[in-house]
C-alpha cells in the first residue's frame, strides 16, 4: 500500500456520504466516527452502551455541517432479523449508505484453549465474524445502490498470525480476513463496491488495556494516529483496492 506513505485526505473526502460504524462508542470506533464526521460524512453510531454513543454524538454535533445518528444494539444477542431492521432504518431515515466500518470486537480474555468454553467461542464468533458478515449482507442493497461504497473490516495481528492463548478471538479474526477475500472476489464485477481489512496493531484502546493492563498508555500510538489509513480505505481515493489486508504499522 505505497499510496498510504504520503497520503493526505482532502477535507471534503467523505462529503455527502453516509457511513455506519460499529463499536463507535470508544477507542478506534470513536476516533473513526469523529474523523469521518470531520471529513464530511453523516455517521451512524452503533454500540452497546447508549451513554457512550451519546457522548460521541454530542462531539459530532459541534462539527460544522456534520450529522450523526445513534443505533444501539447488543451484537452478541443479535439475530438476522435485527440486522435487516438496521438496514431498513438506514434506508428510511437517510436513503443511502456508502460505507461500513466493522469495528466492534469482543474478547473474553487470554487463556489456553482447554480453558475456553463453547459459550465463549459462540460469543466471540458472533461479534467478531458473524456480525460483519450478516450486517454487510443486510445492507448490501444499499451499498450496491451507492456510486462508490466501501466496507472496512477490523482484524488483528493475532488473526493474521495466530498465537497461543488468543483462542476463539484469533480464529474469528482469521475468518474476517478470509471473508474479505471471498467477498472481494464475488464483487469483482462491481467496481462501485470494495472491501478491505485493517490491522491496527498495538494501539491504546479498551481491548488492548484488557489484554495488556500493565502497559503505559501515553507511550503507545493513539487511535487518532491510525486515521489516515481509515480515511483512505473508506474514501474514494481507494477505489479499485479490494480484498487487501492493510496493516497500520510499517514493521508488520
Amino acid at each position: 500500500m505505497n499510496k498510504l506513505e504520503n497520503y493526505s485526505a482532502p477535507k471534503d473526502l467523505l462529503k455527502d456520504r453516509v457511513v455506519l460504524i460499529t463499536g463507535a462508542g470508544q477507542g478506534l470506533g470513536r476516533a473513526a466516527a469523529l474523523t469521518y464526521a470531520n471529513y464530511g460524512a453523516t455517521v451512524i453510531l452503533h454500540g452497546r452502551k447508549v451513554k457512550k454513543l451519546e457522548s460521541v454524538y454530542d462531539e459530532i454535533e459541534t462539527i460544522d455541517k456534520a450529522q450523526a445518528l445513534i443505533y444501539p444494539l447488543d451484537l452478541e444477542q443479535a439475530e438476522e432479523a435485527d440486522f435487516a431492521v438496521i438496514a431498513q432504518a438506514i434506508e428510511q431515515q437517510l436513503g443511502r449508505l456508502d460505507g461500513i466500518l466493522h469495528n466492534a470486537a469482543f474478547l473474553h480474555g487470554l487463556s489456553p484453549l482447554e480453558n475456553q468454553s463453547v459459550e465463549q467461542w459462540r460469543a466471540m464468533l458472533q461479534v467478531n465474524l458473524i456480525t460483519p458478515f450478516a450486517l454487510t449482507k443486510a445492507c448490501l442493497p444499499l451499498l450496491k445502490a451507492s456510486p462508490d461504497a466501501s466496507v472496512v473490516m477490523t482484524s488483528s495481528s493475532h488473526g493474521h498470525k495466530p498465537s497461543a492463548y488468543w483462542g476463539g478471538f484469533t480464529v474469528a479474526k482469521a475468518g474476517v480476513e478470509a471473508l474479505v477475500k471471498v467477498q472481494a472476489d464475488e464483487w469483482e464485477s462491481m467496481p462501485n463496491l470494495r472491501i478491505n481489512t485493517i490491522i491496527p496493531g498495538i494501539v491504546n484502546s479498551p481491548q488492548r488495556a484488557k489484554t495488556h493492563p500493565g502497559e503505559i498508555k501515553q507511550t503507545m500510538r493513539q487511535p487518532e494516529d491510525l486515521m489516515t489509513t481509515y480515511l483512505y480505505l473508506m474514501g474514494p481515493d481507494s477505489k479499485g483496492v479490494s480484498g487487501q489486508t492493510v496493516p497500520c504499522y510499517r514493521e508488520y
